[in-house]
Order: C-alpha cells, then sequence, then structure tokens
C-alpha cells in the first residue's frame, strides 16, 4: 500500500524542516546556553521579540502557553539578565508590561538568522528550475491563501 499524498508531503517537509534546525542549532542554542537560559526563557523572548510594543504578561503568558505565575516568574530572572524590560501600564498600574530588550532582540535576531541561513544553505544546492518549483510548490501553505 502506497502513502497517501498528505503523508508523502508530511514526511518531506518534516526532512527539510529537520536539516534546517539541525543545521541552524548549532549557533543559535550555543548563545542561548551562554546566557544559561531555559527553554521557556528563550521562548518568551524570541515571543517578544515579534512584537513591536510592550505586552501585558496575561497576554504573553497566553502566547507561550503558560500560566502568568509561570511567566512572571520567568519574566524576572529574564529582567535581571537585561534581556527584557518590566513597566507599569501607565493607564493601570497593577498591569505590568513587558518587552525585549536590545539585548534581547539581538539575541532573538541571531537565532532567526543562523535558520535563515541554514534554508540558504541548502537552497543554494538546488537548480534555479528546481527553486522555482519549489515556490510554487509551497504556495498553498502561505497564511493568506487558506485563511488564516
Amino acid at each position: 500500500m502506497t502513502a497517501s499524498p498528505h503523508a508523502c508531503a508530511f514526511d518531506a517537509v518534516r526532512e527539510f524542516l529537520g536539516r534546517v534546525f539541525t543545521t541552524a542549532e548549532g549557533e543559535s542554542l550555543e548563545a542561548v546556553a551562554k546566557l544559561k537560559l531555559s527553554f521557556t526563557q528563550a521562548r518568551v523572548v524570541f515571543t517578544l521579540a515579534h512584537h513591536d510594543g510592550p505586552v501585558a504578561i496575561g497576554d504573553l503568558a497566553g502566547a507561550v502557553g503558560l500560566s502568568a505565575a509561570a511567566v512572571g516568574r520567568n519574566i524576572e530572572q529574564l529582567v535581571r539578565k537585561k534581556l527584557v524590560v518590566r513597566t507599569e501600564n501607565p493607564e493601570d498600574r497593577r498591569v505590568k508590561l513587558v518587552a525585549v530588550s536590545a539585548l534581547g532582540r539581538s539575541l532573538a535576531q541571531s537565532h532567526l538568522k543562523s535558520k535563515e541561513d541554514a534554508v540558504r544553505t541548502l537552497l543554494d544546492a538546488l537548480e534555479p528550475e528546481q527553486c522555482l518549483a519549489l515556490v510554487e510548490a509551497l504556495k498553498p501553505l502561505k497564511e493568506e491563501d487558506h485563511g488564516n
């Protein structure tokens, strides 16, 4: 029995992403390890780096799938490491806002760049026609193409 087209596509995408992450993780995890960040702390920094401004701790907790208390504990450590800045909401002093610092943004950008470089390395091995075929094949996965 042959695998379904969806199963074949899943296997191909999983293999590709596995190669990207394997190639990229060495450099990016080294930076995280130097700062002695937990996986959760790294996730918090990377999530905050996707926002242009401060985020309420409760909203951040929802974004990373943790309780506000757990995020608050991690924020405290990230503030000490100067990766995150915490302020009060000027409209409601009970609400604490957090934003990634310049150092935290630099860490997140470095992490993303290592992944981008890994993708570029894999794509550089392809012929131009293969690159164009890949562009066409990925079009259905673009967010705006299936209403997400």
